[in-house]
C-alpha cells in the first residue's frame, strides 16, 4: 500500500479524498489547522515549514503522491488570506516536498478551479508566478474576491505545466484538476450568504450535467490521478464540472 501527503484533508474534498485512499488500505498524512496528523497554517512560512517538516519525518522512505486540497474561497474578506494559501500554499509545499515523491516515482495533484480561465488579472498571475510575494499580496488587497481567487487558482495551473516537464524527466507526474462547483462545507457558507445566495442557485443551475458536485466525485478522480493506471497523464489541467467548461468555453482546451 502507498503513503500520501494531503494537505487540506479535514473537511469537504480533502476528507473524501483521504477515506477513498483510506478505504484502500493506503496510509494518508494529512496537514490542516486542526483534526491532523500534522497541526500547520499553509498561510505562513512558518507554517509551510512546520508542514514539510512534519511529512519529511513521517515519510523518510518517500511518498507515493502528494496532493493540496487545502484552500480558501472567494468569499474570505482578506484577500491575502486567498492568496498566501492558494498559492503560496500550494507551490512552496510541492517544490520543498517533489525530492520526497521523486523516491517513489509518484505522483503529484494540486487543486485549481474550473474559475481558473475566468481570471482577468494577468499582473496578479504573473506576480504569483514569479514568486514576488509581497508584491503579490499588495496587489491581491486590489482586486476583488473573485478574482484573488481565480487568479490564485489560474497562477497554480500554470505553475504546475511549467514544471511538469522536469518533474516529469524524475519520474514524478503533476497534474492540476479543475473542480466546479461542488457541494462543501465551504461552498455552503457561501451559497447561505445573502449576498450571493441567489446568483449561487443560479450558477448551480447551469450546469449542464444538473447537479453540482460532490466531494466523492472529485476523490475519484484524484484517485486516479495517483494511481498506477495513469501513469502517462502529466501536465494536464483535468475539469471535474459536469459540463460548465464545454459549456463556457467549447473552443478552447
Amino acid at each position: 500500500m502507498g503513503i500520501y501527503a494531503l494537505t487540506g484533508g479535514a473537511t469537504g474534498i480533502g476528507a473524501a479524498i483521504k477515506a477513498r485512499l483510506e478505504a484502500k488500505g493506503h496510509r494518508v498524512i494529512m496537514v490542516d489547522l486542526k483534526g491532523a496528523d500534522i497541526t500547520a497554517d499553509l498561510a505562513t512560512a512558518k507554517g509551510r515549514a512546520t508542514a514539510v517538516e512534519g511529512i519529511k519525518a513521517a515519510a523518510p522512505e518517500g511518498l507515493n503522491g502528494l496532493i493540496t486540497s487545502a484552500g480558501v474561497g472567494s468569499h474570505i474578506p482578506d484577500h491575502r488570506l486567498i492568496t498566501n494559501v492558494n498559492y503560496f500554499g500550494t507551490v512552496k509545499v510541492v517544490e520543498e516536498l517533489v525530492d520526497l515523491v521523486a523516491l517513489k516515482k509518484g505522483s503529484i495533484v494540486l487543486l485549481s478551479s474550473n474559475s481558473a480561465p475566468m481570471s482577468t488579472s494577468e499582473h496578479y498571475v504573473d506576480l504569483l508566478l514569479e514568486g514576488n510575494e509581497t508584491a503579490a499580496l499588495d496587489e491581491s488587497d486590489k482586486i476583488g474576491g473573485h478574482e484573488a481567487y481565480s487568479g490564485s487558482k489560474k497562477a497554480v495551473a500554470r505553475w504546475m505545466r511549467r514544471n511538469a516537464p522536469a518533474f516529469a524527466r524524475r519520474g514524478v507526474t503533476i497534474n492540476a484538476i479543475a473542480p466546479g462547483y461542488t457541494e462543501t462545507p465551504m461552498t455552503k457558507v457561501v451559497s447561505d450568504d445573502p449576498q450571493y445566495g441567489e446568483s449561487i442557485k443560479r450558477f448551480k443551475e447551469s450546469i449542464p450535467i444538473g447537479r453540482a458536485g460532490e466531494p466523492k466525485d472529485i476523490a475519484a478522480l484524484v484517485d486516479f490521478l495517483v494511481g498506477g493506471e495513469s501513469g502517462f497523464i502529466c501536465g494536464s489541467v483535468v475539469f471535474i464540472d459536469g459540463g460548465h467548461d464545454a459549456m463556457l468555453r467549447a473552443d478552447e482546451f
